[in-house]
């Protein structure tokens, strides 16, 4: 498949996913659109949680148990602030500190989020290009019954345990996609949507003014790989999320709410029964193992994937 393959991406699955694309394909020919709307500022730092799981996953430093953070990381400064009475629901090792002491530093003297992250994946060895959405701030805010959440405080602070009643997507009207994230759908061999929460890792992407629009006029054929197993998200609160909101938690509903610009849903073996009402929407649905429980069982996924992309 020659030109550049393009991914969704947002959360732990995307890295994982991504950790085998990149197996597979050059990594210099993968250009990753990353989630913006988990940002957050916190003692002072510009945070980006799902720019940075990719970076340090496809570095080799991630955290291999928690999937985010660094592998071998201490938390002494979070400890010391704890200390002085400050606010530690969101862990940051000392390492990762560094991460956002840096883009904090370089976003203050005037340089774009799309800059910051070119010079942090640089810098960690990360051959494959990362973009963020949007260089804009658009931030997820979940309404629930205790009234409306910033993302980590929803998601982290109180572990998702609040009931779900809308999702927003807070200045994306005013958002215009990040340098690079236009040309790339427009000219990609191929797009993947990664196999993230449809809702709050890949609905920020798609609510930047343009990008939907982009995914649906690309010439390159549209795969997305379904987060969603056996009616449960394999990893995170996608499945309650869904449900909260009167949606199915199911490989069909996900491949529904992306029915206007793919061309093929990956979904896994247990799913298959399903296969049909998705091939009922004009999609070409292809079932495989999507458990990435392994390395190989990463790469295997992604081949699948890229070959379910073949005319």
């Amino acid at each position: 498949m020659a030109g550049e393959i393009v991914a969704l991406a947002g959360g732990i699955g995307a890295a994982r996913f991504l950790e085998g694309l990149v197996t597979v394909a050059p990594p210099e020919r993968v250009v990753i659109i990353g989630n913006t709307g988990d940002d957050l500022e916190l003692h002072g730092l510009y945070i980006c949680p799902d720019l940075d799981t990719v970076a340090y996953t496809l570095s080799g430093n991630v955290n291999p148990e928690r999937g985010w953070g660094i592998a071998g990381d201490t938390f002494s400064c979070l400890e010391a602030l704890s200390r002085l009475g400050a606010e530690t629901w969101f862990g940051l090792g000392d390492r990762d500190l560094a991460t956002h002491l840096f883009r904090t530093e370089m976003l203050r003297g005037g340089l774009p989020l799309s800059e910051a992250t070119r010079r942090i994946t640089e810098a960690l060895g990360v051959r494959a290009r990362l973009l963020p959405a949007t260089d804009q701030r658009c931030r997820t805010r979940i309404q629930t019954d205790a009234g409306l959440l910033d993302f980590q405080v929803y998601f982290v602070q109180r572990k998702a345990e609040d009931r779900v009643l809308g999702i927003i997507f807070d200045g994306a009207e005013q958002a215009r996609p990040a340098p690079g994230v236009l040309e790339a759908i427009h000219g990609a061999s191929a797009v993947i949507v990664c196999p993230s929460n449809p809702l709050i890792s890949i609905g920020p992407i798609l609510a930047v003014p343009g990008v939907r629009r982009a995914l649906g006029e690309t010439r390159a054929r549209v795969a997305a790989v379904s987060p969603i197993v056996g009616g449960r998200a394999i990893k995170g609160p996608a499945d309650r999320m869904m449900r909260s909101l009167g949606l199915r938690p199911s490989a069909a509903q996900v491949a529904e709410l992306y029915r206007d610009f793919i061309d093929v849903f990956v979904l896994d073996q247990v799913d298959e029964p399903e296969a049909r009402g998705i091939e009922e929407l004009g999609i070409k649905a292809v079932s495989t193992d999507t458990i990435m429980k392994d390395r190989q069982a990463k790469v295997s996924l992604a081949l699948a994937t890229l070959r379910a992309l073949e005319p």
